[in-house]
């Protein structure tokens, strides 16, 4: 009976490692780090679908709203490729509610924008913050009503040092600084992949910045132009230990003209090098409307 009630013991004790294997989920090879961290950009695209419908998926731990690609001269131009701003105020919440903070970028990839000053940078966090945060002047037009969005991303596509984008982030720090209501401010920066990129240098320097997202693609100057370079990630890591670092990837070849990885081969090649860094963050994805036709998103969830 003895025997009996060992082999029992026993047996109940491996059925319960096996669960705990099974619900720890996969990890990568080299023991590295899961996140489950999936950052996606949306409002480039009519047709990707609603905001609520990207939340709602599942897939994302972070929405980024695209762009606001006009300012720096006193006129500012939100541009979500004709998504109604009708009910958008609605989806925000609704994302907050399930715990998908919602951001928006600035800059883009057209040539409206610039900070050529410390009073222009100043404008411009008056702008966001009176427009898509917490302030309320009387005189200033909510597109989304009172829903308050959760952080900004700078995704520049030119400019450099003489910019201005480092006295923005340090206005946008102050307010979790002050954050009486507990409600901080997400502040990201969505760089090239070769290190360092001078468009947004000064303002990453100031230490302040929660995320950082590295476009491995469609950059020429990167040192594995066709994909992730294991160099330029080490360096970024490297320069900014307090910073998460994402691995940005298109969602397909359509994407992106050059580095597109496949989830097998992101699976098997990137991540494994990419989460050794301690501030390893998650995956960054380009974008919703490739993401929801490739379903590249649900492919490498459970290994980000």
């Amino acid at each position: 009976m003895a025997s009996l009630a060992v082999s029992s013991a026993a047996a109940l004790l491996s059925v319960g490692v096996l669960m705990i294997i099974l619900l720890a989920g996969p990890a990568s090879a080299q023991g590295g780090k899961t996140t489950g961290q999936v950052t996606v950009f949306w409002g480039r695209h009519r047709d990707e679908g609603s905001l609520r419908e990207a939340c709602d998926s599942g897939l994302y731990t972070m929405v980024i709203m695209s762009f606001l690609d006009v300012y720096g001269n006193g006129t500012y131009h939100l541009d979500l490729s004709g998504h109604p701003a009708a009910g958008m105020g609605a989806a925000i919440k609704r994302c907050q509610f399930l715990g998908v903070p919602v951001s928006i970028s600035i800059g883009g990839f057209g040539s409206g924008y610039s900070l050529p000053t410390n009073q222009s940078a100043l404008a411009l966090f008056d702008h966001l913050w009176n427009t898509y945060f917490g302030g309320s002047l009387n005189d200033t037009t909510r597109p989304f009503g009172d829903a308050w969005l959760d952080g900004v991303d700078m995704f520049l596509e030119h400019g450099g040092a003489a910019d201005h984008y480092a006295t923005l982030a340090v206005e946008l720090s102050k307010h979790n600084i002050r954050a009486g209501d507990g409600k901080l401010l997400h502040l990201t920066a969505t760089t090239h992949c070769r290190f360092p990129d001078g468009r947004v240098k000064e303002a990453l320097d100031t230490g302040i910045f929660e995320r950082i997202h590295v476009r491995f693609y469609d950059d020429p100057d990167c040192a594995a132009a066709g994909g992730f370079s294991a160099a330029e990630w080490g360096k970024w890591a490297a320069a900014y230990p307090f910073t998460k670092i994402y691995v940005g990837v298109p969602a397909s070849p359509a994407a992106a003209e050059t580095g597109y990885t496949d989830p097998a081969a992101l699976r098997r090649k990137v991540l494994p090098v990419a989460q050794k860094a301690a501030n390893y963050g998650g995956v960054m994805v380009w974008d919703r409307y490739f993401d929801k036709r490739s379903n590249y998103s649900a492919s490498i969830k459970n290994w980000v």
